[in-house]
């Protein structure tokens, strides 16, 4: 949801609005936590709400599900895995691989996650480094705590954001940020860098700006925080045959890789799985349901996940690392025509579903693995062969 407010009798209130907030709400908690009025001057001075970020909500007024969806990470996957895109990750990747051999020898010495895994995040974040950042870390996120529809989540982040100045980690005028509020070569959330950044070139500060040693060994101190599995892979691309159902997808529904393999589902290489993974837990993976590729993942994709909390980011990167590591390949499922229906509709289908006990996640447009197989269940016990995707003619049905 983005409102445009270009009138100054509109804008002016508003920016009043904010600088009063700033003053009496903000700034008390932020100066409880230990943040100077200098630094807290210093990182907003000039600084007025941003009224073209995604999500915001006016004073006053109450939230609604847009129509539209802005991150890449919810749109068609066949888009989302453009080979233009996944091309210049995986090139780019083997390029700094021999470059940084040595540094991410060491970095999987260490924490235990492969280098191409790195290399992957590195590329898609910020392009190796190339991609600018042009807002405003204070500008993004005080905006977001003072008026999105996520306002405690970015109160949170603008306070670790002065923190970091604070604590002299990186000077105010360095601050520069995504759209949404994300930091240096790695993107990493203000809470993020204060909990994962690393000095790994012994300079003296974690610095994820400029220092390559620091941003790839952030990296996978990230993943590590979130459990890495030293020794496992991220997944595998499998067939799944069509008594198997749909509706078994989701982290929640693990199963030993060899009762995958009892059921029936297989690599698409044909190459059987390892004995020591038959022994492991895996997860069905169906991102677009029938209408696409399915996976057998492994408790590292999920890790992931917790970078950017999409299941085709976590394939990304997964598949991503995988070209880098052994050469361009790509899937052999293909992906269908999905992904194009506004999450309006979308979100009315998750609330007709929640009416008939079915638990979706949350309504808000997203088709999470809870929705899919939502969708799958509720198929199956209306006759009608389980996609487990939402299409214009369940949105139909269902609203």
């Amino acid at each position: 949801m983005v409102f445009s407010f270009t009138t100054p009798s509109r804008a002016a209130p508003i920016d009043d609005q904010f600088q009063a907030w700033l003053q009496t709400d903000l700034w008390p908690e932020a100066k409880s936590k230990g943040i100077s009025k200098k630094t807290f001057d210093g990182a907003f001075i000039g600084v007025k709400p941003n009224l073209e970020l995604p999500d915001l909500v006016p004073p006053g007024q109450k939230p609604t599900t847009p129509e539209k969806q802005h991150q890449a990470e919810f749109g068609p996957p066949a888009n989302y895995f453009a080979e233009k895109i996944l091309r210049a990750v995986t090139t780019g990747g083997r390029m700094r691989e021999s470059a940084n051999a040595r540094t991410l020898g060491l970095i999987e010495k260490r924490y235990g996650v492969p280098g191409e895994i790195v290399l992957a995040i590195w590329g898609r974040e910020t392009g190796f480094g190339a991609a600018k950042m042009p807002y405003d870390a204070f500008e993004v996120l005080g905006t977001d705590a003072f008026m999105s529809t996520k306002k405690d989540f970015f109160r949170t982040e603008v306070l670790a954001a002065l923190e970091i100045v604070e604590r002299g980690l990186a000077p105010v005028n360095t601050m520069k940020s995504s759209w949404a509020g994300a930091l240096g070569q790695p993107q990493f959330m203000p809470t993020s860098f204060l909990k994962h950044a690393v000095d790994f070139d012994a300079d003296g500060r974690p610095d994820i700006w400029n220092s390559t040693p620091d941003v790839l060994a952030s990296i996978a101190n990230y993943l590590v925080h979130y459990g890495w599995v030293r020794g496992r892979g991220w997944g595998t691309e499998v067939t799944v045959p069509a008594n198997v159902s749909c509706s078994l997808e989701g982290p929640d529904q693990g199963k030993k890789i060899s009762d995958w393999v009892a059921m029936g589902i297989r690599r698409v290489d044909g190459k059987a799985f390892a004995a020591s993974e038959l022994k492991a837990e895996g997860f069905l993976l169906m991102p677009a349901g029938r209408s696409g590729p399915a996976f057998v993942v492994t408790p590292n994709f999920y890790v992931i996940k917790q970078y950017n909390n999409s299941d085709l980011y976590g394939l990304f990167i997964g598949h991503a690392a995988d070209r880098i590591a052994k050469g361009d390949t790509t899937f052999v499922g293909a992906w269908g025509a999905v992904g194009d229906l506004h999450r309006s509709d979308i979100a009315a289908l998750q609330r007709a579903l929640e009416a008939k006990g079915y638990d979706v996640g949350s309504a808000d447009g997203l088709p999470g693995f809870k929705t899919r197989r939502s969708i799958g269940i509720w198929q199956s016990k209306n006759g009608k062969p389980a996609t487990c995707f939402p299409d214009a003619g369940l949105v139909a049905q269902l609203k």
